[in-house]
């Protein structure tokens, strides 16, 4: 789930001191009403299970509920097919968060005299709103059709009410009865370490990985985002114990987008490895590796000088490679860790890429060449060249979250991202255009957890600095991207 169709830029209010006074004054008021937690809801129903069984603080997973993740949600006993169950059970969540925020962005303004026009776009403001808000909702329903036979579907809206599948998938697990023959068809979360499903962050910027999202400046490729859920069919292996972790999906080249609007004949890789590793009373340290690999259209026939969704062909390659660590460093904190090498074709970098526009559901809404100024990059046509010296874009991202969990109803949370452009598209680009630095902090209280309900109280600030894309200042120059967004908000599922 994520708040925003789009970022919002936001700096830190003056009045912010006497908004954090108020929000550390309901922070007492909240951890005075301690009481015990028990599991989340849909699944704990059915298992009777209690929250810190599987979750370091919802919904973050520990190693159990990962396991129980990679067995196909089961437990591996008879109360795993669905005969056995209570017919009352419905293995239905939904999740929603009413909030209130800050934020404000610099922003291109026009110039007044007088009451009189005398300049459009002339200015660089900053503006700020506050005000309370809805995030999206989703609607949560999985588990067993039969033993061994899963399934998990999540239709979620924005915060307009506008619906899409952002999963929907079914799984056989435990093939010829092998924790090693696994395989699920659909629209899913790739099998990342750190999951950008699961995160607690919820502001623009910080609810999502920059690392697992990041796009060079110009650059018109939209299909390496580790982020988003994609398309496809994955095989996953694991050990008894769940200590080896393997798995590799193929997908097409289309970001989760439906209905074939992208390349009709393009596919992607995504191969991960991790291992866990006992380390005693530090509990089972995780390392990995990951490799995003794959090709994408850059060029789409047109009828009457329009890109047909589906036609797109010219494939060019991109990768995207990288570690894992997940790192328990005593019984409260933890530090989870992913790196990347990403290269784009150069094709790509030049803007070629993406030539249709779509909404949330994967339907085409615009086609265009030529106009990258709303959102569609160049059409390559036959016969077009690159400028002369275009090479591909090469960056290096690191992503570090840190978190505190004073227990399963208390957690406290850092993150720090840095994107780094290693080499530009085009000669003479200032090789820091593009450049990422992203701080976040949060708290997560929640002061009860039933089988029935989950209920959270969260707060979170969050800084972003990009080089190079803010407004073009007055002089002509670009400027950067600085923002920062306050905040707070009641995080429920049923």
């Amino acid at each position: 789930m994520r708040i925003w169709a789009q970022s919002h830029l936001c700096q830190k209010p003056p009045q912010a001191s006497s908004i954090l006074a108020a929000a550390f004054t309901l922070i007492f008021l909240i951890l005075s009403a301690s009481q015990s937690a028990s599991a989340l809801p849909a699944f704990a129903r059915k298992y009777g299970l209690r929250c810190s069984a599987c979750h370091e603080s919802w919904p973050i997973l520990n190693n159990f509920g990962l396991k129980f993740r990679d067995n196909g949600y089961q437990l591996m006993n008879d109360r795993d097919a669905p005969i056995w169950q209570n017919p009352a059970y419905w293995p239905v969540t939904f999740r929603i968060t009413p909030i209130w925020h800050r934020y404000s962005a610099l922003s291109n303004t026009d110039t007044y005299s007088g009451g009189t026009l005398t300049g459009t776009n002339t200015a660089v403001t900053r503006i700020e709103s506050s005000g309370f808000d809805l995030s999206g909702l989703d609607f949560h329903t999985g588990g067993t059709l039969e033993k061994n036979i899963s399934f998990y579907v999540l239709p979620s809206s924005d915060s307009t009410a506008a619906f899409h599948f952002e999963t929907v998938m079914a799984r056989l697990d435990n093939i010829g009865n092998s924790p090693w023959l696994n395989v699920k068809l659909g629209r899913f979360e790739l099998n990342n370490l750190l999951s950008e499903k699961r995160m607690v962050q919820l502001t623009a910027n910080g609810g999502i990985y920059q690392t697992y999202h990041f796009i060079p400046v110009g650059d018109g490729n939209i299909f390496g985002q580790m982020g988003d859920n994609q398309l496809g069919m994955e095989y996953l292996g694991h050990s008894a114990d769940d200590r080896t972790r393997i798995s590799a999906a193929l997908l097409s080249s289309s970001d989760g987008n439906v209905n074939l609007i992208m390349g009709s004949n393009s596919y992607s890789g995504f191969f991960t490895f991790d291992q866990g590793i006992d380390a005693g009373k530090l509990g089972v340290q995780r390392v990995g590796a990951y490799a995003f690999v794959g090709e994408a259209a850059t060029y789409y026939r047109t009828s009457g000088g329009v890109p047909i969704p589906g036609s797109g062909i010219g494939n060019k390659g991109f990768s995207r490679v990288g570690f894992t660590g997940q790192l328990y460093l005593g019984p409260h904190f933890d530090l989870n860790v992913v790196t990347q090498h990403g290269e784009d074709n150069a094709w790509f970098g030049q803007g070629y890429g993406n030539a249709v526009a779509t909404n949330g559901n994967g339907a085409a809404t615009a086609t265009c060449i030529n106009d990258p100024a709303i959102g569609c990059p160049l059409d390559n046509v036959p016969g077009t060249t690159l400028p002369p010296g275009s090479r591909a874009p090469t960056w290096n991202g690191y992503t570090f979250e840190a978190r505190y969990v004073v227990s399963p109803q208390f957690m406290i949370l850092g993150v720090y991202e840095a994107e780094r452009m290693s080499q530009q598209a085009t000669p003479g680009t200032p090789g820091n255009l593009g450049n990422i630095n992203n701080w976040t902090i949060a708290y997560r209280y929640n002061p009860f957890m039933t089988s029935r309900a989950g209920f959270a109280y969260h707060g979170e600030f969050n800084v972003f600095h990009q080089n190079g894309t803010g407004p073009t200042s007055p002089s002509g120059a670009p400027t950067n991207t600085n923002t920062d967004e306050l905040l707070f908000g009641i995080d429920f599922d049923f």
